[in-house]
């Protein structure tokens, strides 16, 4: 199961190679700062899809690779396997540093969107990022846990910028690696 699993993931990469832009109606942040962006973020909500299905725990962490590009590691707990399952990339801006519209890779070539929309530019506790569509939507924060307030708030305005949220998963954040 767990082969299928990475030939889907690399179809679905070779899917999305080149799928780079932003969703109409969609702004990227600006005043961005890589460097505060960098380190540990907590997925607090996304809406579902295949490559992170079953996962729980996800945090994404980001560093500074040696070329200037960001290193990505995504971690998620699967309980149907009972371990901890990590995905590396690398990202790089499709713009410029200033602009929160990265391309993120996780095998060779093949680049996805990685588009910050909203983001707490003064403590940089939250973010709310989309894919190159609509169907890809997370809620990251610095902290596991969120209060209701800010929950709804991001539903707020994902429902605001087109979002479907139907299919909206709250990610449990229950473990310690």
């Amino acid at each position: 199961m767990h082969v299928a699993k990475n030939w889907f993931l690399i179809g679905l990469l070779v899917g999305l190679a080149g799928c780079t832009s932003v969703p109409e109606g969609i702004k990227p942040v600006t005043g961005f700062s890589a460097e505060r962006y960098l380190g540990t973020w907590y997925e607090i909500a996304r809406l579902d899809h295949s490559f992170e299905r079953g996962l729980s725990n996800v945090r994404a962490k980001y560093s500074r690779n040696d070329d200037g590009s960001i290193k990505v590691i995504n971690r998620g707990y699967n309980a149907e396997e009972g371990k901890w399952e990590e995905a590396d990339g690398r990202a790089v801006f499709v713009e410029d540093e200033n602009t929160g519209h990265l391309k993120v890779s996780f095998f060779g070539p093949f680049y996805a969107s990685y588009v910050v929309f909203e983001l707490d530019k003064e403590n940089y506790s939250y973010a709310f990022v989309t894919g190159y569509n609509r169907e890809y939507l997370w809620f990251l924060s610095r902290t596991p846990e969120v209060s209701e307030e800010a929950i709804e708030a991001f539903r707020q305005r994902a429902r605001a910028e087109g979002f479907d949220l139907e299919e909206l998963i709250m990610v449990e954040q229950d473990r310690v690696e």
